[in-house]
């Protein structure tokens, strides 16, 4: 057989990897938790709907599912969720999706108690046990009256007498109940408006009675401008936590009073605090912990003698540990993770340094020779300051381009925009890479993973640092001859929708983009969105109303004159984070102007697909926009979607 490549323009090349595969045995994985010697983990099926599953694995390497149809382990606190369930003894305790009620599953049970009030309106996760008391304590989001949502720390007893009691309560968020060993003592996060967790939060302690309340609660630590997260005991109950007072989220203990940094580096062993319930550290001992640690956007695992405050890097294959952080106990750690080789998995972990594969969150493989291995670049951005990306070069094996042809370039914008980008193998961003895509994943300002001076760069400059970012990285790689400079496009979620569509409307770079049920009007955002994120907007933009113009100004939907490059926006009509009216406007405006646009919407989606049809469907259209879009032929597309002033 020959190993002559076929000539063939850049986008129309055939792939092995199809939608259909992408989406055929893909499934969502994290939240893990450890049960005496059974492991659990929590999988998002797009098969079922984009159910979520609890997955029980015993010792000899069966798997069972602990809540089965149609009950769905997902909480809406914060409408991210996170924390959803706790295992303890065999029990199962979940917030089940479809009335937010908190249920109890008894040892080798199957039919779920409730244990809390009937009435959607009240919503529960991120739940710690108190054994003594026989409460889960957990944070209670409640909707039930006129105003904003109430946030508070409550118990409720476990023995389905439907007992919620109150705890704590006055500040706007709280978050991580953490009970230490004795039972005596009870940490906690919490903050107010309009900080985000990232921006400012308060560390705090109370005593707890015999009747399970708290007295004497007591500020430990907090001040404005510190991020604190994650407060574990270790086993002999010593109060650990997160903090980013160095610059960069170190690990501390509290000794005597004071607060011992144990991790003065300048890494990040944690990230952004979007979903509740999550750790990236735990004890294998009262002198040893193990942890995740993030060093210029790569992840490993390290442990941390405790004694002597040495760090030690464990070598393992991977570059990134999922946002679902890592469980540990004094025999095993069990963790999701990747590189640019695997997809995510969960992985389990001995202490002797043996490493197993749990579960696999992608089904296909795809061999080697069609996956292309990300670069990692830094390149210069606006006010001689430097942004981070992966580029990912196109690659298949069985194509060349034609002569002196340049691929075109997909620049992803992460969502949050407090987040951070992958590097773990995605079939989705290979789904581009193997058909002749250049793709460049760009950690712009903002994201997490290289320190807190650079999380706060796009304080006050959302719109504008995020765009500059995404538009230099696409043209260092233009000026370094790796991609066609007139065939850039964009693409991106929720808050990278809107880097998408702003950098679409206010410069000329890019020729084309997909919006995944982003934003267009920051004004909208601000007034229309839920509580968690209802005062983002005053850190990320500024104060609102004080600052209306430049919500105005930096909102797309307000200069659509300006945007004159085809568009393509996907959209569910359930979100409650960014309303469906932003990208209806958004393509009403397009269409008034002649722009070419498309639209598809989906009835029975929230923020972010989930059901496997509809992710499908996603893909297939964005790739035949861009085939019309930049003349190629694009391979299998059953469904074309329509294009407006195009068609």
């Amino acid at each position: 057989m020959s190993d002559e490549r076929v000539s063939l323009p850049y986008g129309s090349w055939q792939s092995p990897i199809t939608t259909e595969m992408i989406i055929s045995e893909s499934t969502s994985l994290g939240d893990m938790a450890i049960d005496g010697e059974n492991i659990y983990w929590l999988e998002m099926r797009p098969s079922e709907g984009g159910r979520y599953v609890i997955v029980k694995r015993t010792s000899n390497g069966s798997q069972s599912d602990v809540n089965l149809a149609p009950f769905n382990a997902r909480t809406r606190v914060h409408e991210y969720g996170g924390g959803s369930y706790l295992i303890h003894n065999g029990m199962a305790f979940f917030s089940n999706y479809a009335d937010q009620r908190v249920y109890r599953i008894d040892p080798n049970g199957l039919n779920p108690i409730a244990i809390t009030p009937n009435g959607f309106d009240h919503r529960y996760a991120d739940y710690t046990l108190d054994i003594y008391n026989e409460n889960l304590i957990a944070v209670r989001e409640d909707h039930t009256g006129p105003s904003e949502a109430s946030n508070t720390l409550v118990s409720i007893n476990i023995n389905g007498i439907g007992e919620v009691k109150i705890l704590i309560s006055g500040a706007d968020f709280y978050s991580s109940p953490a009970l230490s060993p004795d039972g005596s003592l009870l940490a906690w996060i919490q903050w107010n408006h309009p900080n985000m967790p990232w921006d400012s939060t308060e560390l705090w302690v109370a005593e707890v009675e015999s009747d399970g309340s708290l007295t004497s609660p007591k500020k430990i630590k907090g001040r404005e401008g510190e991020s604190i997260c994650q407060p574990v005991w270790s086993p002999d109950g010593v109060l650990h936590f997160v903090s980013d007072e160095p610059g960069w989220w170190n690990i501390y203990r509290q000794e005597k009073g004071e607060s011992v940094n144990l991790t003065p580096i300048k890494a990040e062993f944690t990230q952004a605090q979007w979903l509740l319930g999550v750790h990236y550290y735990g004890f294998s001992s009262s002198d040893q912990m193990i942890c995740a640690m993030n060093e210029n956007g790569i992840w490993s695992l390290a442990e941390i003698c405790i004694r002597d405050k040495r760090l030690k890097k464990i070598p393992t294959v991977f570059t990134e540990i999922s946002r679902s952080g890592l469980k540990v106990t004094k025999e095993t750690v069990v963790f999701e993770a990747g590189s640019s080789k695997l997809p995510y998995s969960v992985y389990r972990r001995g202490l002797d340094g043996s490493t197993t594969e749990l579960r696999k969150s992608d089904g296909p493989s795809i061999a080697a020779k069609y996956i292309s291995q990300p670069e990692p670049i830094e390149f210069p951005t606006e006010n001689g300051l430097t942004a981070h990306g992966f580029f990912y070069p196109p690659h298949n094996p069985k194509y060349c381009s034609e002569a002196e042809e340049l691929p075109p370039l997909l620049v992803i914008s992460h969502g949050g925009p407090t987040g951070a980008t992958t590097t773990t193998l995605s079939l989705t961003t290979q789904f581009w890479t193997s058909r002749g895509f250049g793709v460049l994943d760009v950690n712009y300002s903002g994201s997490t993973g290289y320190g807190t001076d650079y999380r706060r760069r796009l304080n006050g400059r959302w719109g504008i640092a995020d765009i500059e970012d995404c538009v230099n990285g696409a043209k260092f790689l233009v000026a370094r001859g790796d991609v066609d400079g007139n065939r850039l496009a964009i693409r991106g979620g929720s808050a990278g929708g809107y880097t998408t569509l702003a950098a679409l409307t206010f410069t000329d770079v890019f020729k084309a983009g997909a919006s995944y049920y982003g934003v267009s009007d920051l004004e909208a955002l601000a007034l229309e969105t839920h509580k968690f994120e209802s005062r983002y907007m005053d850190s990320m933009v500024g104060p609102y109303p004080e600052m209306k113009n430049i919500y105005e100004e930096r909102s797309p939907i307000f200069h659509t004159d300006l945007l004159s490059c085809p568009v393509i926006l996907f959209q569910g009509l359930e979100d409650k984070i960014v309303l469906p009216n932003q990208a209806e406007m958004m393509v009403d405006a397009l269409n008034s102007n002649g722009i070419p646009v498309a639209y598809i919407a989906f009835e029975d989606e929230q923020h972010g697909f989930r059901k496997s049809e509809n992710i499908q469907r996603t893909l297939d259209a964005e790739l035949y926009f861009y085939s019309r879009i930049f003349g190629f032929d694009a391979k299998d597309i059953e469904e074309p979607v329509f294009i407006s002033n195009l068609d």
